[in-house]
């Protein structure tokens, strides 16, 4: 070997650093700082999100929870025949022509009585503004009452009336003596009655089950405003829903997944399906107005109008939801199945068909989840109007105007009266219980027909 082999002019190479897979170098910490600063960001936002939710439930449950109690005031009330059945005969044709002006001298009558038989200093005031801490519905809850039981006109009766929304407020937190002293509804001399009463064991604030099965009620009578029409106007749509968009939405996907041709006529529909999901709600029911109303010449505010409105606002839903679980299934099933020489028709109802039944079952729930909550498509068709009778039973009270959960909590939050809020807040809550509801019936369902392979 020569001296010019041995120092020739290149350099020799650098020596290379044997490193150990143990060993941390700058970059893999960069890169599990990176990976640290991402995990922490995520935790963020999902302590963020769940406070969110904490401080959203806290808020309704707070202005809420007091609409399930109400405050009522026992009354022996005096059916007096002299208002009611002037001419003595008991012909209900007649007592009925009483209107529920000729009932309130009865409840004023007998809650002067009634402060006087219980001690209580009536405050200086005169009888006309202690009635008035008796709720405006009291008249018709009697005459109610009367109507129904005619044989009672002269007998002195008891009745637990509703309290005025002011007094009920009092007892809620949400009036005060300072500022009663501010509102012409209410006084503070009212309240120290109320209060007094209360301690007679007059007045007491118990469960309000009225809150479930009343009607809707006046911007003056907040007190006696219930859900009840609503919840059948929401039960009827849920039941149209079903009957239609159930049945249709399955079969669309069956015959889209399982039978139709790949063609472009078949994309184009895939194409407008996952189009139509995406629609915001309100356009179906300017659809619904355009054909079910005025061209079909359907009643408005009526359930039959608004569960066809949601059915076409749940079919892409259910379509979509099921055209998932089909696919889903192993296409080892249907070759097993066509194996053994089962139809193209036999493979599906006997063996696809029952594997995919959780995930039609889940999204069809899912999609009347989502119509339950609907608001802006069922304003549209007039389901906002003020209904106070309730709507026959189906099929007759499909076409009978109604209101909706979503449409009367809407409908609640732009009234003036502080209880109505606490009204709207309760309706909610009902709203999230029967969502709630159907959700764990969809997971228990998933769960009771899911069959793992």
């Amino acid at each position: 070997m020569t001296d010019i082999a041995r120092n020739g002019s290149s350099a020799p190479a650098p020596a290379r650093r044997n490193r150990s897979l143990l060993e941390v170098d700058d970059r893999t910490r960069r890169r599990n700082a990176a990976e640290a600063r991402f995990k922490l960001m995520g935790s963020i936002a999902v302590i963020i999100g769940l406070l969110a939710l904490v401080g959203l439930l806290t808020s309704i449950l707070l202005n809420g929870m007091s609409s399930f109690r109400q405050t009522y005031v026992s009354l022996e009330v005096y059916l007096d025949p002299a208002k009611l059945d002037k001419d003595g005969s008991g012909n209900l044709e007649k007592i009925a022509k009483v209107t529920t002006f000729g009932y309130k001298p009865l409840i004023q009558k007998a809650m002067v009585a009634t402060v006087a038989a219980n001690g209580v200093d009536d405050q200086g005031l005169k009888a006309k503004k202690i009635a008035d801490m008796i709720s405006p519905e009291a008249p018709a809850t009697i005459r109610d009452y009367v109507l129904a039981n005619p044989d009672k006109i002269g007998e002195t009766v008891r009745f637990d009336l509703l309290a005025g929304g002011r007094i009920d407020g009092y007892y809620k937190g949400r009036v005060t003596m300072e500022t009663a002293a501010l509102d012409r509804n209410v006084s503070p001399e009212q309240l120290r009655i109320a209060d007094a009463l209360r301690d007679a064991g007059v007045l007491d604030t118990r469960f309000n089950w009225a809150f479930f099965t009343a009607p809707d009620a006046s911007d003056t009578r907040p007190e006696a405003a219930g859900l009840g029409v609503a919840i059948l106007g929401s039960a009827y749509m849920m039941l149209v829903v079903l009957v239609l968009a159930l049945p249709l939405g399955v079969a669309a996907s069956i015959y889209l997944e399982e039978f139709a041709p790949q063609n472009w006529f078949t994309d184009l529909i895939e194409v407008n399906i996952s189009n139509l999901a995406a629609v915001p709600s309100i356009v179906f029911g300017i659809l619904g107005l355009a054909v079910f109303i005025n061209y079909a010449g359907l009643p408005q505010s009526a359930p039959i109008v608004g569960g066809l409105v949601l059915t076409l606002m749940t079919l892409p839903t259910i379509i979509i939801a099921t055209r998932a679980a089909l696919k889903a299934v192993p296409p080892s099933i249907r070759e097993a199945a066509l194996g053994v020489g089962a139809s193209k028709m036999q493979t599906v109802f006997h063996h696809v068909l029952p594997l995919a039944m959780p995930g039609i079952l889940t999204g069809a729930i899912i999609g009347l989840a989502q119509a339950l909550g609907e608001t802006a498509p069922l304003l549209l068709i007039g389901m906002v109007a003020f209904v106070r009778e309730y709507p026959a039973a189906p099929p007759e009270g499909l076409f009978d105007p109604a209101s909706a959960l979503p449409v009367q909590i809407y409908n609640w939050t732009t009234r003036g009266d502080p209880a109505f809020v606490e009204r709207a807040s309760g309706a909610i809550i009902v709203l999230l219980v029967f969502l709630l509801i159907m959700n764990i019936l969809a997971i228990i369902l998933r769960r009771r027909f899911e069959r793992r392979w």
